[in-house]
C-alpha cells in the first residue's frame, strides 16, 4: 500500500471504467435490462424474477450512478491526465497543457 510523507496510507480511488466504450455499454444495457425486466415481469411469472434485480445491480458495478461515472471514465481514459505536485493538482489533455 502506497504511504505519504507523513506515513498514512493512500486511499486508492474507485476506479469504474472497462477496458472500451463497447463493452462498457454492452455491461450497461445487461445491467438495466435486467433490472428493468425483473420489475416487468412480476406480474407474469411472480415475485421470483426479482432475484434477477442484484444481478443487474452486479453489472453496474453498484448502481446506475456508478455506471455513468464508469462511462465518463472510459470514455476519457487516455485522453485526459490528473498530475499533483506541491500541493496543487492538475488536468492536462494527453499532450498538452494544464487547465484548473
Amino acid at each position: 500500500m502506497k504511504t505519504t510523507e507523513t506515513g498514512r496510507p493512500v486511499r486508492a480511488e474507485a476506479d469504474f471504467a472497462s477496458t472500451s466504450v463497447p463493452q462498457h455499454l454492452l455491461r450497461g444495457a445487461l445491467g438495466f435490462g435486467l433490472i428493468i425486466g425483473s420489475i416487468a415481469l412480476v406480474p407474469f411469472a411472480g415475485p421470483a424474477t426479482l432475484l434477477a434485480a442484484p444481478l443487474g445491480l452486479v453489472a453496474l458495478r453498484g448502481c446506475p450512478a456508478c455506471w455513468m461515472i464508469g462511462l465518463a471514465q472510459t470514455v476519457s481514459r487516455g485522453r485526459l491526465q490528473r498530475g499533483c505536485a506541491d500541493g496543487v493538482c492538475t488536468l492536462t489533455k494527453a499532450g498538452g497543457t494544464a487547465s484548473t
